[in-house]
């Protein structure tokens, strides 16, 4: 199981002001955190880099969630800062709820290098959830991330220096910081254009791309759009990059592979292509991308 780099998913196109650090939760065990749209990037996504977060979406309105939360607190204390659980009041933070396509509380979601992992939704008993947490310790050191939190309150270690931001991407990264995709994605088509064989720079207008696409979208009435309309391309290409954006990537891929056995000609052309883009947000190194590529070559030979 791999994931895709973080700036290549739905999560990443909350906007933020200068991020702050996640504050220890009110009554939370030292390593339980409260999420908001303003630290969700450095506090998750971010933090996701180095060690495992658990996302746990939960409402004042619900009882049942505010409970539930204290026991994954007492649960996620167990492994010693493998795993940092972020709690995410919905009704505080919409914009968090609605990219990880939230129906109801509570819903526990897991980040490995800034991918969504879906683990479950409703309340679970404590040997569930630990199940849950436990496969996705090992799914998170499979792909490289070992790293333990500091307890709330403990000073850090002094971190290594991070590498330095490429200035290439500087123009790029301006726009997109600033919710100006359509420049971002010009910024990264003049820069592909002087480094064709860049897979970076590849990733980074792909991804910009799908964020410009799903951007203000409404799930709900796009999936309806699409069920209405089967053979709509773009009804259901729109749904695919949700899919996408929302960790559902075999949905997606699915779906799109499915439109190419249908389609012929322009169309079929079209959907190839997007496929193509979704590949590259998704990483092509990802086994699922692998399983779509074969899909996709049958489909068309």
């Amino acid at each position: 199981m791999n994931f895709s780099r973080p700036g290549a998913i739905d999560l990443s196109a909350l906007k933020q002001p200068p991020a702050r650090p996640g504050q220890p939760a009110a009554g939370g065990g030292s390593y339980v955190v409260d999420i908001t749209e303003q630290n969700f990037q450095t506090a998750a996504l971010q933090a996701s880099m180095d060690h495992v977060v658990v996302l746990s979406l939960w409402s004042p309105r619900s009882p049942q969630s505010e409970s539930f939360n204290a026991m994954l607190g007492a649960l996620v204390s167990q492994y010693a800062g493998q795993i940092v659980l972020a709690q995410v009041d919905i009704d505080a933070n919409p914009a968090i709820a609605q990219a990880l396509q939230a129906q109801a509380v509570p819903l526990v979601v897991g980040l490995v290098k800034g991918q969504p992992v879906p683990l479950f939704q409703g309340t679970v008993e404590e040997a569930e959830a630990r199940r849950y947490f436990d496969e996705l310790v090992n799914v998170a050191a499979q792909n490289g991330v070992t790293g333990r939190a500091q307890p709330a309150g403990e000073a850090a270690e002094p971190a290594e220096p991070e590498e330095a931001e490429d200035p290439r991407f500087a123009a790029a990264d301006e726009a997109f910081a600033a919710g100006d995709f359509d420049t971002a994605v010009a910024e990264y088509e003049k820069l592909q254009a002087q480094y064709p064989a860049d897979s970076e720079i590849s990733e980074r207008l792909a991804g910009v791309k799908l964020l410009a696409r799903t951007q203000g979208v409404d799930l709900q009435a796009a999936r309806k759009a699409a069920a209405d309309a089967p053979d709509d391309l773009e009804a259901q290409m729109l749904v695919a990059d949700l899919d996408v954006s929302g960790g559902h990537v075999d949905d997606a891929f699915d779906r799109l592979i499915g439109l190419v056995k249908r389609k012929a000609g322009d169309d079929r052309e079209l959907v190839r292509q997007r496929l193509l883009d979704l590949f590259t947000v998704v990483g092509t190194a990802d086994p699922r991308v692998a399983t779509a590529r074969r899909a996709l070559a049958s489909a068309l030979f």
